[in-house]
C-alpha cells in the first residue's frame, strides 16, 4: 500500500513541475530581424566598427542546470556590414573574409564554467569552438544568460520563451587568416566581437 501511495505522489510531483524543469531548446533565427553580433577595430589611424544581423542557429538551455548548454549559433558572413561602401567590398573579399569560399561563422558551445544563477539570470564562462575562415579556436566567452518565461507571446504573439544571451569577447585576426599582418596601422590585428541575441522557444 505504501509503495502505491508513493507512486502516487511521484507521478503527482511531475504533474505540477513548472514547465521550464525540462532542457528547452530556443531558436536563434530572428523573424524581427534584431539579432547581431558586433565588432569593432582600434588600430593607430583608424577605428572600424560594424556588425552582423544574418543569425540561425538553436541553443539547449536547462534553468535547472545552465552549466549543461549546448548548442551553435551561425553568422551569414555575407550579412557582415560596414558603413563605408568600399571598405565593405574588401571585407568580404578573399584577402579578408572571403564571404564566396567561407559564407559562415560558426561558434559551438562545448561546456560552461563557474556558473552562477540568481533569479532568472545566469553568468558563465562558455567555452566554445569558434570558426572563421576554415579555422577553428577554442574560445572562452563570458555569457550572460536570461530566461524569460512567457515573453515570446509579448515580442511575436504567439505562445513561449525567450533566451537572451550577451557577451563580449576578443579574437586575433592572425589565428584565423584575416589578412594576416597586413595593414596593422588602420585595421587592428584585434578583434572585439560583441553578442546580442535573443532565441525562442515557442510551445505547440
Amino acid at each position: 500500500m505504501i509503495t502505491k501511495i508513493t507512486a502516487v505522489l511521484s507521478l503527482a510531483c511531475l504533474l505540477v513541475l513548472p514547465a521550464w524543469a525540462a532542457p528547452l531548446q530556443f531558436d536563434f533565427k530572428d523573424p524581427k530581424g534584431v539579432n547581431n553580433i558586433t565588432f569593432k577595430m582600434t588600430a593607430p589611424v583608424e577605428k572600424i566598427s560594424g556588425s552582423g544581423n544574418g543569425i540561425t542557429g538553436r541553443v539547449t538551455f536547462d534553468l535547472e542546470n545552465p552549466a549543461a548548454v549546448k548548442g551553435k549559433i551561425i553568422l551569414a558572413v555575407a550579412s557582415l556590414h560596414v558603413p563605408n561602401p568600399r571598405m565593405k567590398g574588401h571585407m568580404h573579399g578573399p584577402e579578408w573574409m572571403n564571404a564566396a569560399q567561407y559564407p559562415e561563422i560558426t561558434f559551438e558551445v562545448v561546456n560552461a564554467q563557474n556558473a552562477k544563477t540568481m533569479t532568472n539570470v545566469t553568468t558563465a564562462d562558455v567555452t566554445g569552438k569558434l570558426t572563421i575562415k576554415g579555422v577553428t579556436k577554442d574560445v572562452v566567452v563570458p555569457v550572460k544568460m536570461t530566461y524569460l518565461k512567457d515573453r515570446l507571446k509579448l515580442r511575436e504573439g504567439r505562445e513561449g520563451d525567450l533566451l537572451v544571451l550577451q557577451g563580449t569577447f576578443a579574437v586575433k585576426r592572425r589565428d584565423y587568416g584575416i589578412n594576416p599582418g597586413k595593414m596593422e596601422n588602420k585595421v587592428a590585428d584585434d578583434i572585439q566581437l560583441t553578442l546580442s541575441l535573443v532565441g525562442a522557444a515557442p510551445r505547440p
